[in-house]
């Protein structure tokens, strides 16, 4: 006779699982970035309050996990086979870039340019969106950076501002006129060259009246939904900077081809693409010859933003795992009463934090346009920043998915994801070792920077004995590396970790300030979790607690 196993329903009850993270309004429950743009921002912080609410839902977090499932798919031709060159996005990618672009998040410096603290203001909002999906960020970082660009060349700036910095989304695939917003991607590298853009063989070939036909490829075409592209071409004057819109004026499709969408580790909401130009109509940005210089500040304000997202998925990640550890037992006591747990949390959270202060204090740095020192600071701060924050970002994902265990490696964890979107930050706009020799570029081209720098740390002197030993010892090594490219990721590390501590300081935040600098200034452990004893650990985690 067959023997039957008997099935009689239930077989456990499901406990000691933490509940899912949402409706902690991310700017309210963020006492760190509550208590940075709080007091300067006043009552506009009533609307990151109101964002804050809105990205901490269930379905706008959902929204996140579709756009980044149901990735985008490239559509060469029509069903009549004609040339389209068209992505198809999920509805939620589309929810979410209007969600930022109402907000503003591409453009609230230059729609509010007598406002104090605007740039604190676009960095609050971009902090916020880019932990729930930073995917996004891409498009809405690249808009908002080509507004000086565009700003140089009158004719351009006065047809297409407008729309750039109207708060509309607007998907269609159009002749820019038409539309009621517009979105700006970037298209620089090439197979051959990739960083070295000297390197691009792209033609251009003046065809009277301002305008030119383009010839080549780009490698790596950052939005390729865009309405137009910041691109770099040769003329006989040399490397010059373009505008090439994806639809002509005249209405008809422009000859720009996509070949594939790259298949990324990560930042998988959004396109990337491989595209030819084919006698593309394009408009120049700026002077010939002078395409580098032109692009350049676009090239920065993208690296800050890099800072940002890096930033913003730190503190996300930062927020799961405390979230996690404070609803989960081990051995009948939560994790987050466990010590060794504590010691790995805290530090993290110190990491999380000291980005946040750094990149404030850049936008503190795009604030003064006017300020000479405070511009030749943000010409070191940019690499530093962008260097060091996004390489932590890197190792502090990879911990934080350890201290969920097996559930923050599954793809229902939010840290999968956020652990294969951080890399594209530190390779974004110049990999590591570019922003390290940028950096050295910076210090020959501009003597005062470092004094600049160092000035700014001073500000911090004897607020902590160890803070100002490391400084001490700071000045004196520096300058025996400033022309050694082989020891430029220790110049920059150096800079960050003693920048960071002096913000910490001068934040007054002494319970983080002071631990950042017995972990990061003194003691130095390679991994987190090496915070010494003294350190309070179990306040640190719980300033970092979203409730």
């Amino acid at each position: 006779m067959e023997s039957r196993l008997h099935i009689s329903g239930d077989t456990h009850d499901v406990f000691n699982q933490a509940s899912p993270f949402s409706n902690r309004n991310l700017y309210d429950n963020d006492i760190p970035l509550r208590e940075l743009l709080s007091p300067k921002i006043g009552t506009i912080a009533s609307r990151l309050s109101e964002l804050g609410k809105t990205l901490s839902q269930p379905e706008w977090i959902k929204k996140g996990f579709q756009a980044n499932e149901n990735t985008p798919v490239f559509h060469s031709h029509n069903r009549f086979g004609q040339r389209t060159d068209t992505i198809e996005f999920h509805p939620a990618y589309h929810e979410l870039m209007a969600l930022a672009i109402t907000n503003e998040i591409h453009a609230y410096p230059w729609t509010h340019p007598n406002e104090k603290h605007r740039h604190f203001v676009r960095m609050g909002m971009f902090y916020m969106h880019s932990q729930n999906e930073a995917g996004t960020g891409c498009p809405i970082s690249m808009t908002f950076a080509c507004i000086p660009a565009i700003s140089k060349t009158p004719k351009i700036a006065k047809e297409w501002l407008p729309r750039i910095l109207g708060n509309q989304y607007d998907p269609n695939n159009m002749v820019f006129s038409e539309k009621k917003g517009l979105t700006i991607g970037m298209a620089m590298t090439e197979k051959q060259g990739g960083t070295d853009v000297r390197a691009n063989t792209t033609q251009a070939v003046d065809m009277g009246n301002g305008c030119y036909e383009l010839t080549g490829h780009k490698w790596f075409c950052s939005a390729p939904m865009s309405d137009a592209f910041l691109t770099l071409a040769q003329t006989d004057e040399g490397l010059t900077c373009f505008l090439v819109p994806r639809w002509k004026p005249d209405g008809t499709k422009n000859n720009i081809h996509i070949q594939r969408i790259k298949n990324k580790l990560g930042n998988k909401s959004n396109a990337s693409a491989e595209i030819e130009y084919r006698k593309a109509f394009a408009e120049i940005l700026g002077e010939k010859g002078r395409g580098v210089p032109t692009i350049i500040e676009m090239v920065g304000l993208t690296r800050y933003d890099c800072m940002i997202g890096s930033s913003a998925l730190m503190r996300r990640a930062v927020s799961e795992v405390i979230h996690h550890i404070s609803q989960r037992k081990v051995m009948g006591r939560l994790l987050l009463e466990q010590p060794l747990m504590q010691n790995v949390v805290a530090d993290m959270c110190l990491e999380s934090e000291a980005a946040l202060v750094m990149t404030a204090r850049a936008a503190q740095c795009l604030e003064s346009e006017d300020d000479i020192a405070e511009q030749l600071l943000m010409r070191l701060l940019m690499p530093v920043g962008k260097y060091w924050i996004c390489k932590r970002a890197m190792q502090l994902a990879g911990e934080a998915m350890e201290c969920w265990g097996g559930n923050g490696y599954v793809e229902e964890s939010i840290l999968p994801r956020i652990y294969r979107e951080v890399p594209v930050n530190s390779i974004w706009e110049g990999s590591g070792n570019v922003q390290c020799l940028d950096i050295l570029r910076a210090l020959g081209k501009h003597p005062d920077i470092l004094a600049v720098f160092f000035s700014e740390m001073d500000k911090a002197k004897g607020m902590n004995s160890i803070f100002d030993k490391y400084l001490r010892k700071l000045k004196i090594e520096i300058p025996h590396t400033l022309h050694q490219p082989f020891l430029a990721r220790r110049l920059a590390e150096q800079l960050a970790k003693g920048f960071q501590a002096a913000q910490l300081l001068l934040a007054d935040k002494s319970l983080v300030a002071d631990a950042f600098c017995e972990a990061r200034l003194k003691h130095q452990g390679l991994q987190f979790g090496n915070l010494p004893d003294g350190i309070f650990t179990e306040k640190i985690i719980q300033r970092h607690h979203m409730g």
